[in-house]
């Protein structure tokens, strides 16, 4: 059986779909796919009329719960027109007989997008207010009124942290290629040292961060929160520790982070004052025993990156050199994460 090449979009199925099942859709297409989504292959696609944005699941044997398109677009349509900024979803179609695998469409959101958390292509005098908004839109996620968006059920209630590393120890173990000493040792301290449930059950996007936002062309506003595939309800300090944990990583592409980086000087938050902003707009007064977080999320990263390495190698990976490299980084993730844990 010949695989489907992942970079590649059979537009004349997608097309005639569509139009089948999409109110106004006109054709015809041209896909173009962008380099960014190694998760999900994601295409720009453009119609006489209009373009929109088509995400698909990978094609291949995927773990279990892997790559959740359905669930992308179920909480994309449910935040539409709220205070937490996403595209306009349109049609989900589960049918893999149509190009091989599940999709769905939404619009096109033109906005500013951001790689590195230094913002080099902005004035230094730009670049806190965009982490300020980070803040505010991170709040406005946990905010969320779960039954007012029929969201109360998007996860299972209980333990967040014993559900989630439970889940990624199993999904690590069917993607391990080699034996790194560090997730071990991260896998049995996040195991051993789980919070105690404090009762906050919220919106959890579980990947936040600026590469998956989108801004405004001339402010520092959020259009649209992108790449909700690991989105459920949980617990709202793990996408805190998110952002921290990206930008403890060194700068530069293939780390995108922030250590060594005078903040202060290239007009940059602290650490310090992304918290207490966040703290603020949610009428907290702090984080306890943020180390373990900041561990869990790197623990959790490393995991994601495993699987995407595992399927460069079996050769369903979305993109395939980009997913070899950022093999090689799984065990500097695990290490990280040993030494928040330490931290506690």
């Amino acid at each position: 059986m010949t695989k489907t090449d992942p970079t590649k979009l059979d537009t004349v199925a997608v097309a005639k779909w569509l139009e089948a099942n999409m109110k106004g859709f006109e054709g015809p297409i041209e896909a173009e796919k962008f380099e960014v989504g190694q998760s999900n292959p994601t295409f720009k696609l453009k119609t006489p009329k209009k373009t929109y944005v088509l995400r698909r699941k990978p094609p291949g044997v995927l773990l279990k719960s892997a790559h959740a398109v359905d669930r992308e677009f179920r909480v994309q349509k449910a935040l539409y027109g709220t205070d937490v900024p996403v595209a306009k979803v349109h049609v989900l179609c589960e049918d893999d007989s149509v190009i091989g695998s599940a999709f769905y469409v939404m619009d096109m959101v033109d906005g500013r997008h951001f790689n590195l958390p230094d913002l080099p292509e902005l004035p230094r005098e730009e670049r806190k207010p965009i982490q300020v908004e980070m803040a505010r839109v991170l709040a406005a996620i946990h905010n969320v009124d779960l039954e007012a968006t029929g969201l109360s059920d998007y996860g299972p209630e209980g333990n967040y942290y014993r559900r989630q590393i439970d889940r990624w120890s199993k999904q690590y173990r069917a993607s391990e290629t080699d034996h790194i000493p560090a997730m071990e040792d991260l896998i049995d301290w996040l195991d051993k040292n789980i919070p105690e449930d404090d009762g906050q059950r919220t919106l959890a996007h579980g990947d936040y961060r600026i590469d998956n936002m989108l801004f405004e062309k001339d402010s520092p506003r959020c259009a649209a929160v992108l790449d909700w595939e690991l989105s459920t309800t949980g617990h709202p300090y793990a996408d805190v520790a998110a952002v921290i944990m990206q930008w403890a990583m060194p700068p530069g592409r293939d780390s995108r982070g922030l250590a060594g980086v005078d903040r202060e000087a290239e007009g940059l938050m602290s650490d310090d004052e992304f918290l207490a902003e966040y703290c603020r707009l949610r009428g907290m007064d702090g984080i306890d025993r943020f180390g373990f977080y900041l561990a869990f999320t790197f623990f959790r990263m490393a995991g994601i990156i495993q699987g995407v390495y595992k399927r460069a190698l079996d050769g369903n990976a979305s993109n395939p050199e980009r997913a070899k490299q950022m093999g090689a980084a799984v065990p500097r993730f695990a290490e990280a994460g040993v030494q928040a844990a330490r931290s506690v």
